[in-house]
């Protein structure tokens, strides 16, 4: 029956007549302030200096945002954005020149920008890339599964048409009850954010460099490809395809982490020295 599903119509102003904040922006708060969080915990724990983890706090979010936003551009509507190069930065120039906020971001484009930015951080502060990865495989899927949350929150990356009995309905997108697939990948990041700080506080003087960093990539972006089985495309030109973007650019990162871990034994089991 139509009533035995979820109705979700949550309004993405905080405050009803002000523009911000946003439930969305919240959650983008809430995930990295989480996630500094931890981190400083990780760093005390490994005898790293704690004002390190603000620095790169910095590198990480003008990564994530900056590849997020570049992702989108290049891998969902690279003709659009070739023709109207201004709207890459968060404004719109239709009907007249207007603010939109961070819209158009793609998660596969934002690992990208983390994992460059955490190549520059560790090479200006002298700390093994791998190492620093195998922390920040850490923190990811928590800052993940609030900003999933938020996509839930603003009505957006729906899930396909089902009748499972959890189904959600959008009131803001149709009437049709649909997998909450922002949801679903919410609930497994904060597993995977369990299990891997609990792999960390075992483990973290025993294992190869790169070890948690591939079996991150593997987990997550495996659980990704599945998921978006249940998820209506972002843009037309994915109807026409076999797979779709978002799976496709999870192949790369499944084939890294498996990389890493079929060369582990090779790396060191060494904790990078304090500056």
């Amino acid at each position: 029956m139509l009533t035995s599903y979820i109705l979700w119509h949550i309004r993405p102003e905080v405050f009803p007549g002000l523009a911000i904040p946003r439930w969305y922006g919240l959650c983008w708060a809430a995930g990295i302030w989480l996630s500094v969080y931890v981190m400083h915990r990780i760093f005390k724990a490994d005898d790293r200096p704690a004002e390190e983890v603000d620095k790169l706090t910095l590198y990480l979010i003008i990564g994530t945002l900056a590849g997020a936003r570049l992702g989108h551009v290049l891998f969902y509507d690279p003709v659009y954005y070739w023709h109207n190069p201004v709207e890459i930065l968060p404004v719109s120039l239709h009907p007249t020149l207007h603010f939109t906020g961070f819209a158009g971001l793609a998660s596969h484009g934002g690992g990208l920008g983390v994992l460059l930015a955490a190549y520059l951080f560790a090479r200006n502060y002298r700390i093994s890339y791998l190492w620093l990865l195998d922390r920040l495989a850490i923190i990811a899927p928590l800052c993940g599964a609030f900003i999933r949350l938020g996509n839930l929150v603003n009505s957006e990356m729906v899930g396909t048409p089902t009748d499972v009995p959890w189904a959600f309905i959008f009131p803001a997108v149709d009437t049709l009850p649909r997998h909450p697939a922002q949801l679903y990948e919410a609930i497994y990041c904060i597993i995977l954010f369990v299990l891997a700080y609990q792999f960390w506080k075992h483990r973290r003087h025993s294992w190869q460099q790169g070890t948690l960093t591939g079996l991150f990539l593997i987990i997550l972006f495996s659980l990704r490809f599945i998921d978006e089985f249940v998820k209506v495309n972002q843009e037309a030109f994915e109807e026409s395809m076999w797979l779709n973007m978002g799976q496709l650019l999870s192949l790369p990162y499944i084939l890294a982490g498996l990389y890493l871990l079929l060369s582990r034994n090779r790396r060191s089991t060494i904790q990078p020295p304090i500056n």
